[in-house]
């Protein structure tokens, strides 16, 4: 009977840690017949708790982008961004006026490229400080966060899974600690009553009492303490914070706050606006600076009215193309940035109720659920438990 008891302790966690993360998706007839895992039925919500407590306590918008340098992130970008001038220049010329591009000398011609070419690396270094400025008017980090957890579940099931896993081991291995233990009582209770409700009782209880003692042990206490003056225990998942710090920083930077998930959020966020707005403002000021050489001769040729459009394109076609060069500067911005680092060690410093809240609400709300299912297994098995004895 310890035996079983323990493998029902055992069964009942990998049992309920399976299902937090499994299925992804919901299987079965909705809305009550099936199952979808705990964390992927509960997305959003799970997303959005742990970006504010990210937002909140790990990351600064401000001061990480803040740690850009605007003039290296133009010498970086200046390649690409420098063929990109001279094509919407092209492109704008000969569609608008040709025949005047065609005329033009071809020394007018590159004086005017180089002339606006020299200025873009200065544009792009000023869009970049005013971005910095007010990265909030860019940038929704929270938005960016919880779409890209929501959109991808297998995701949000690794950063939990990830850095939970030697908690996911505790559990399982204290199933059958504890298992063992209760199944020496109901070995004493069988051999006194006989009784044959005793092992499916017993296999409830004991199902139901490790998934409920495991959970508590992983977060409980939150400081190391002494019990009974034999032996001091702190909750598993607090005493890794040093681990736990390195390994959340380390998920956040690699697949969460990335260069491309940062450019998508700002290009295509709902603050996107925003951005297309400083680049056309840019051009536009950059194209009335250096083309003071021509400006009168296209003007005359083509109308003040034909010429306003001319700019008004030429910003439209820049607004649409430069923000891809940025990608050139991925390297250099993801180490100024270091959000690795920086999450890690601003995680270390956490309050133990700070700390606990980093993977808490994972298990909060549902984990009820889990205990409910490690007690059915747990008095199913004790039912086979008596048809075994009875035949």
């Amino acid at each position: 009977m310890p035996f079983i008891a323990a493998l029902i302790g055992y069964l009942t966690k990998r049992v309920a840690i399976e299902m937090m993360f499994r299925p992804i998706e919901f299987v079965g007839i909705r809305p009550f017949l099936g199952w979808q895992g705990v964390l992927p039925a509960n997305a959003e919500r799970m997303a959005a708790t742990a970006t504010q407590m990210l937002i909140r306590n790990l990351v600064d918008p401000k001061e990480i982008f803040a740690r850009l340098d605007p003039e290296q992130v133009a010498k970086e970008v200046e390649e690409p961004l420098l063929e990109i001038v001279e094509d919407v220049t092209r492109e704008v010329m000969e569609q608008y006026q040709p025949r005047l591009w065609e005329a033009l000398p071809g020394g007018a011609q590159q004086l005017l490229l180089n002339r606006v070419r020299a200025e873009s690396p200065k544009a792009i270094a000023k869009i970049m400080r005013e971005i910095s400025h007010d990265i909030d008017g860019v940038l929704d980090l929270e938005h960016m966060v919880v779409t890209n957890l929501v959109r991808d579940k297998a995701l949000l099931n690794r950063l939990i899974r990830e850095i939970s896993r030697p908690e996911m081991r505790f559990i399982a291995r204290s199933g059958l600690v504890f298992g063992f233990a209760l199944g020496i009582v109901q070995l004493a209770v069988w051999a006194l009553t006989k009784s044959p409700i005793v092992l499916p009782l017993f296999g409830l209880g004991i199902g139901w009492f490790t998934d409920w003692l495991a959970l508590k042990m992983i977060f409980l206490p939150r400081e190391p303490r002494e019990f009974f003056g034999l032996y001091t225990w702190q909750g598993v998942f607090q005493k890794r914070k040093e681990q736990v710090s390195a390994d959340y920083g380390d998920m956040i930077a690699r697949e969460i706050i990335t260069i491309p998930n940062l450019l998508e959020e700002i290009l295509r966020g709902p603050r996107s606006d925003r951005l297309f707005q400083m680049i056309t403002r840019e051009v536009r000021r950059t194209i009335d600076a250096q083309a003071s050489l021509v400006k009168p001769l296209v003007a005359v040729a083509v109308g003040s009215r034909r010429f306003q459009e001319m700019k008004q394109a030429a910003a439209t076609k820049a607004a649409e193309r430069v923000p891809d060069t940025i990608r050139y500067a991925e390297e250099y911005a993801t180490n100024a940035l270091d959000v690795r680092n920086t999450i890690s060690e601003r995680m270390k410093r956490l309050s133990p109720v700070e700390f606990e809240g980093l993977l808490r609400p994972a298990f909060r709300q549902d984990e009820w659920k889990l205990i409910a299912v490690g007690a059915v297994i747990g008095g199913l098995v004790g039912e086979l438990q008596v048809l075994f004895l009875l035949h």
